[in-house]
């Protein structure tokens, strides 16, 4: 399945999962296109000042991958900078949170996977 740019949703979220700002999602695929667990997968575009809250992932994982911008990524215990080409994968039940504190906008492809039930 091919996926233009163009027939793509959008989708703006305020204070997204806490956080500051607004984080805007562009989902590459909704869960109901996928046969596996999959529940996003998407670009989320954090602007300078923004950021996504602290939030847990208990039955599923998340994977960022920092394609544009640095921030810093609050993984539950530690603050760590992260930047482009960077991988971050949550789950198990643990938590985590970013901010963008850079002066260009933070692009991270994001995909949550749901445990098979």
């Amino acid at each position: 399945m091919i996926r233009k740019q163009s027939e793509m949703q959008n989708e703006t979220c305020e204070n997204m999962r806490g956080g500051t700002g607004t984080v805007t999602i562009q989902h590459f695929f909704t869960s109901d296109a996928f046969t596996a667990n999959a529940r996003l997968c998407a670009k989320l575009t954090v602007p300078p000042g923004a950021g996504i809250g602290v939030h847990k992932h208990g039955a599923e994982d998340e994977v960022y991958i920092v394609t544009q911008g640095t921030g810093m990524l609050n993984d539950g215990e530690t603050e760590t900078r992260v930047g482009v080409g960077d991988a971050i994968l949550t789950g198990n039940g643990e938590s985590h949170a970013i901010a963008n504190d850079g002066e260009e906008p933070l692009e991270i492809i994001a995909m949550i996977m749901c445990y098979a039930s």
